[in-house]
């Protein structure tokens, strides 16, 4: 990259207001950075931006320019006709319309304000949900506070949520200038996105509801509140316009309720990472059947070691990630299974993978048996991918392959200490009660699949070492596993540790993140879950932590994830699965 010519001139001390303004982003080249600074400034008020470069006069391709400054209230961003002093070329005028028209889709959306009434589970459920609402104004029954009140005593998560919802509360009503008559900003703790205010309920409200529903019962008034507030805001009044009143909660018989009233009522969105579990980021990508032929001319290839690279350009590029798998399978041809390594402008890198269906490349005994199952075990044998996430149905391996690859390398490669396996304690049935023992005898009932697949692997591998050599081998792995639950996780650091979350599905993304956030140097993480099965209460496939996890790290270098499509377990569970 070329460096900027030498300034022509002396700088000037900055004034005390420009310190205090935000920097422009630079985006393009030099001619639109100062033609779209010119553009801008030329209707602001205020503190003058911070310039960081100076203009020259050959970058512009001759005098500056002086551009018409825009209309500050003007319904859309239009650029005045320039002077006939002005020697404005065409081109010029066209890169002032382009930059016009991206401050009109940054600008605030200019329609109804709406007054949503929150639910008490909405803040125990998102104690942030509060700056989760854009521009729209927020309403709390006084119901609402009182049932907060009550679920802020315990240890759990939801304890943990209603005490943070009442510390921000509290420092909204604690800010300076703060008025509850008025409504409280929403924006004077920082969370600058929003633009709304904040409403208590402060006054006894009016309002009739159908003899069917018991006064006494707190969702009930609920919906008197909001029946009251549709009421008032129906029609304009002095100081108060005509707005819409919509009721957020994630209880689904009182949205029910709410709409069998005539009242608009809604689901808590802001939650779910995904609208539909189909979006979600597989991990893999089938080239077209015609991808050879048509970049023949265009492709570039190399042999490193053992892998063969690819250098490919052209529409796909663009949708590409890194560490995402590539496959081309067509019939009379020779198949191809990569992954992209590097993203650079309008090229990638595709490498070659190793291939673990092969006897001779065996984990732990272990032999990948379809597609999906060998990008997976590429995955988990890379030093330089320190979090997988494995998704599917039962009986595609994932724990099998992950107990595989961990026991090789921490007997075989010793590239880590020990593997720490834990997972979300959430009973399919009724819960069975206390258990005894200690923390791992206690985590005992839960790892059935451990026991499981530590049989099956302690089998293949000890050969005909005899009975005496298989307990020593079953000995020698169970010391090296430890089992540990989520419960004591936090504060906790692991240092070269290989880390398995079995059933992540069940999850929330606060705990997801707690759990990853333990990994120190040289720790690898592995989630594994399937999506169908999701057992913890108010949690769906939209909102689940492992699919905050898989959405939330695609495409970074350190970090890969792949959807397991076929099941090995057995012919009867695969037809149990599709069927059941």
């Amino acid at each position: 990259m070329p460096l900027p010519p030498a300034p022509t001139k002396r700088a000037s001390m900055l004034s005390p207001s420009a310190h205090d303004a935000p920097a422009r982003s630079s985006q393009g080249r030099s001619g639109r950075r100062s033609t779209d600074r010119k553009s801008e400034d030329g209707g602001a008020t205020g503190p003058r931006p911070l310039e960081l470069f100076d203009r020259h006069a050959d970058e512009a391709g001759g005098s500056v320019e002086t551009l018409p400054a825009l209309k500050a209230k003007a319904p859309a961003p239009v650029a005045k006709a320039p002077s006939p002093s002005t020697s404005e070329t065409p081109e010029t005028a066209a890169v002032v319309l382009r930059q016009a028209q991206p401050r009109a889709k940054r600008s605030k959306a200019n329609g109804p304000v709406k007054l949503f009434v929150l639910d008490t589970n909405v803040l125990l459920h998102d104690p942030m949900c509060l700056f989760r609402f854009e521009e729209h104004d927020i309403f709390l029954p006084m119901i609402v506070l009182e049932e907060l009140d009550g679920h802020k005593k315990g240890t759990t998560e939801v304890a943990r949520n209603g005490r943070q919802a009442s510390r921000t509360l509290d420092a909204l009503a604690a800010a300076q200038g703060a008025d509850i008559g008025k409504g409280l900003k929403l924006d004077t703790t920082g969370h600058r996105e929003s633009g709304g205010k904040l409403f208590f309920q402060t006054e006894p409200l009016e309002y009739t509801l159908p003899t069917s529903l018991p006064q006494g019962k707190a969702d009930n008034q609920i919906l008197g509140v909001v029946q009251a507030l549709s009421d008032l805001n129906s029609k304009d009044a002095p100081g108060r316009p005509k707005r819409e009143v919509v009721l957020v909660s994630k209880d689904i018989n009182m949205r029910v309720k709410a709409r069998a009233l005539g009242l608009h009522a809604d689901d808590y969105q802001n939650d779910k990472t995904l609208d539909d579990g189909d979006l979600l980021y597989s991990g893999s990508l089938a080239l077209p059947p015609d991808f050879w032929t048509r970049q023949s001319k265009t492709i570039e290839s190399w042999q490193s070691g053992s892998s063969t690279f690819y250098r490919v350009s052209g529409p796909i590029v663009p949708n590409l990630f890194i560490n995402q798998f590539i496959y081309f399978e067509a019939p009379g041809e020779p198949s191809m299974y990569a992954r992209v390594t590097e993203i650079r402008d309008k090229t990638a890198v595709l490498k070659t993978l190793k291939d673990y269906g092969s006897v001779k490349n065996a984990v732990w005994g272990v032999n990948t048996r379809n597609r999906e199952q060998n990008f997976a075990m590429n995955l988990l044998m890379d030093p330089e991918v320190d979090f997988v996430t494995l998704t599917g149905t039962a009986g595609t391996g994932k724990t099998l392959m992950a107990l595989a690859s961990g026991l090789t390398q921490v007997l075989d490669d010793r590239r880590y200490t020990e593997i720490i396996m834990t997972r979300a304690t959430v009973s399919v049935g009724e819960d069975i009660g206390f258990l005894p023992g200690t923390e791992e005898e206690k985590m005992g009932p839960w790892m059935g699949a451990l026991d499981d697949n530590l049989e099956f692997l302690a089998k293949g591998d000890s050969g005909g070492a005899g009975e005496w050599g298989r307990a020593a081998t079953n000995e020698l792995i169970r010391s090296k596993i430890k089992i540990k639950s989520m419960n004591f996780m936090r504060g906790r650091t692991f240092l070269n540790k290989y880390v398995i979350i079995d059933e992540a599905q069940n999850l929330t993304p606060k705990q997801m993140k707690t759990l990853v956030t333990r990994a120190g140097p040289g720790t690898k993480i592995i989630c594994m879950g399937n999506l169908a099965q999701i057992d913890t209460p108010y949690l769906t496939e939209g909102s689940s932590g492992l699919t905050f996890a898989v959405d939330k790290f695609k495409g970074w270098p350190h970090s890969g994830h792949i959807t397991l499509a076929r099941g090995e377990r057995s012919r009867l569970a695969d037809f149990a699965s599709e069927v059941l």
